[in-house]
């Protein structure tokens, strides 16, 4: 197959289709990967061909906006920056369309990716990293600014999805989809975010049951497959001070706070004083050194990158945003797991989390180095919440994810 992945988003959205993109290479087939030219070096080292979307300055103005992390504003930030993309996406895919050779694989807000599928019939399947993005009446998810739950009567449910969707998401997006699908000669697309966001052909969501069983009000053909856990193992390497760290003393507390979060200085600042209340080591994980604290106390220290299947089982426990990249590589090393989040599906996989018994939410806004000291020395002295994480994972052994993937993929050929 000529295989055209796209992903859209961070580098926790990224990782699953480079991951994904290797796979499908070891089976033979031609792998391109559609995605802003920031992650290029990371596409590139992997051994996969690049198609760059846009320019780099796309990708970092968006990351770098303090309003993509707002409760409330955040998504709207997220929907902006979507509808530059459509058409962006929409073109690349059809210029690297090979007729009955072509399969794409596109990440849930990819539109442009849908858009091609529905004028030339290019078979797509849509991959849904988080449960969240699936809308449910049965199990509903948990959303920041939305009062949702089984015993939230089901008329103030769709009264605040309608809401959402002709206030905010139809209004943003709207415009730029339906513009371009007129001047393909398609008719126009609503409900963007309930139903379009879902290709007919094949729905995956990378996730397992047991984080998120399928509901019957979910799109009756989503296939689960597992966590992906790609993490740039094989082309970014466990820095040589940091193994050395490691080796030298009790397993850390690992602090990160996601690849996108680009105003993280307080947070670092008062995890780094957390772990000297604690009497612990820690390491803090940014890609952005200039967040990191100037002095950092005696058994701390910085780390631009470490993938997490190599560092998270030498840890204590992890602290970190509630991104589901980053909790799923904890539920894999059996550490439990303290989330603050902020924003998006955040919410959700923390209370998820929560659930499974093997994590503890702060508010980003209560989080200081007290706070953190006092839920960290809950759960690392709870013996339920080390059975519990030891438990969940056992989940992950001898589990397949990619084959299943590649599987699911290759029936749609």
């Amino acid at each position: 197959m000529n295989v055209l992945l796209v992903p859209l988003g961070s580098h926790g959205d990224v990782h699953p289709f480079v991951g994904l993109g290797l796979a499908l290479k070891a089976r033979g087939h031609t792998v391109r990967v559609i995605v802003n030219p920031f992650f290029g070096p990371l596409v590139e080292q992997a051994g996969l061909e690049l198609i760059p979307l846009g320019k780099t300055s796309d990708y970092t103005d968006l990351a770098g906006n303090p309003e993509l992390w707002n409760k409330l504003n955040g998504t709207k930030a997220v929907l902006r920056g979507i509808a530059h993309f459509i058409r962006p996406i929409y073109s690349a895919v059809v210029a690297n369309h090979v007729p009955g050779q072509t399969v794409v694989v596109a990440s849930t807000l990819a539109l442009g990716a849908r858009t091609a599928q529905d004028r030339h019939q290019i078979p797509t399947a849509t991959v849904h990293l988080q449960p969240s993005v699936f809308r449910s009446y049965i199990d509903p998810p948990t959303l920041a600014g939305m009062w949702l739950g089984k015993d939230v009567p089901r008329w103030i449910m769709a009264l605040q999805w309608t809401i959402a969707d002709r206030l905010v998401v139809d209004r943003i997006l709207g415009p730029e989809l339906n513009g371009l699908r007129k001047e393909l000669g398609l008719g126009p697309v609503k409900h963007i975010l309930r139903d379009y966001i879902h290709s007919p052909q094949r729905t995956i969501g990378m996730f397992p049951d047991w984080y998120a069983a399928p509901q019957a009000d979910w799109p009756a053909h989503v296939s689960l497959s597992g966590f992906p856990l790609y993490d740039e193992r094989g082309v970014s390497a466990l820095p040589a001070d940091l193994r050395q760290f490691l080796d030298a003393g009790e397993k850390p507390i690992a602090f990160t706070f996601g690849s996108a979060m680009w105003h993280a200085h307080e947070l670092l600042e008062q995890s780094a004083q957390a772990c000297t209340l604690l009497n612990r080591r820690g390491v803090l994980l940014t890609r952005h050194r200039e967040q990191v604290p100037a002095r950092l106390p005696p058994g701390v220290v910085h780390a631009d990158f470490a993938p997490f299947g190599e560092l998270l089982p030498r840890c204590a426990a992890l602290v970190h945003h509630g991104g589901i990249g980053t909790a799923s590589q904890g539920l894999a090393a059996g550490i439990p797991q303290l989330i603050l989040p902020h924003a998006h599906d955040q919410l959700d996989n923390a209370t998820r989390l929560q659930r499974l018994g093997v994590s503890r939410m702060i508010a980003p806004e209560r989080y200081s180095a007290e706070a953190a000291a006092n839920e960290l020395g809950a759960l690392l002295t709870s013996e339920d919440t080390a059975r519990h994480c030891k438990s969940v994972a056992g989940r992950f052994a001898g589990d397949d994810v990619m084959k299943r993937n590649c599987d699911l993929i290759e029936a749609m050929a």
